[in-house]
């Protein structure tokens, strides 16, 4: 299950599906859509799913809530996620949104992110406003003056498709530390049932992401055969943003995830801390 609709993160997915991939490990592979962002984490959990591509910041909140989840693999190895906002003169700084109208994207993500986002900055007075993925709408509408949640290669993109010029604070230049954005997680019971089928479903993407390095064109125009209906203009400029972004081969940095996890600890995403060795596993 993906954490949204189909996209250009998701590409290496895709190439594996198309290139044949999964199949040389044994495995057919259904990609479905959620219905909600957090409904991968959950089914994954539950074993509803096998896999599921979800967030580090969502999987960090779910695991400190109880749930039983396993970081098996990278997609996207650093954030994309900004608060961002249509560029003007007023907002040159975090701290000229005070007083400003906030919307975020995903509850129980974004809106804590925000929450720490502010607190950091020194942002103490604010409205948080839940626009979903009316991201631009909102803004344009004047409803919001800034969104939590948008990617810097996506939203951005679209945007300028609509002669709309956007400005961002990138999370981790402003007291965020560095986290792996999308990631693959499955069921703690699921991995221990089907440990050789999920590393060979990493082990084909890590395949095909490598194959996208190689033949960058060769691989957008293998995705976009799959996804017919996706905009071609904006998954080819939005590609281009995000390619340095995919992750490299290898499991996830478990320091990294545990800085992560002691942050999310300290500025209240989570209630009681999170191990991170006990969550990633490393093939």
């Amino acid at each position: 299950m993906l954490d949204w609709f189909p996209n250009i993160d998701h590409l290496p997915i895709y190439v594996a599906q198309e290139r044949g991939l999964f199949k040389e490990k044994g495995l057919e592979v259904e990609i479905i859509s959620p219905s909600e962002t957090a409904d991968g984490l959950k089914l994954a959990a539950s074993g509803n799913v096998d896999i599921a591509v979800s967030y580090e910041p969502q999987t960090i909140i779910a695991t400190a809530a109880g749930l039983d989840v396993k970081v098996v693999g990278r997609l996207v190895e650093h954030p994309l996620t900004t608060l961002l906002f249509l560029k003007n003169d007023k907002i040159k700084t975090p701290k000229d949104l005070e007083g400003k109208k906030i919307g975020y994207t995903v509850p129980g993500l974004m809106d804590v992110m925000l929450k720490a986002f502010m607190s950091i900055n020194g942002v103490k007075n604010y409205e948080a406003i839940n626009v979903g993925f009316t991201i631009v709408p909102a803004l344009v509408a004047g409803n919001v003056d800034a969104v939590m949640g948008p990617f810097k290669t996506y939203e951005t993109v679209t945007m300028a498709h609509q002669n709309l010029e956007a400005d961002y604070f990138e999370l981790e230049k402003f007291g965020i530390p560095d986290y792996e954005e999308l990631i693959f997680v499955c069921g703690a019971k699921t991995l221990g049932q089907k440990e050789k089928s999920i590393k060979g479903f990493i082990q084909a993407v890590e395949a095909a992401t490598a194959y996208m390095r190689e033949h960058p064109e060769a691989a957008l125009k293998t995705y976009l055969a799959a996804l017919p209906e996706a905009d071609k203009r904006v998954e080819t400029d939005a590609f281009q943003l995000t390619l340095p972004f995919y992750a490299a081969p290898g499991g996830s940095d478990v320091t990294a995830w545990q800085r992560f996890a002691d942050f999310s600890l300290e500025h209240g995403l989570i209630e009681k801390p999170v191990k991170a060795a006990d969550l990633i596993h490393n093939w």
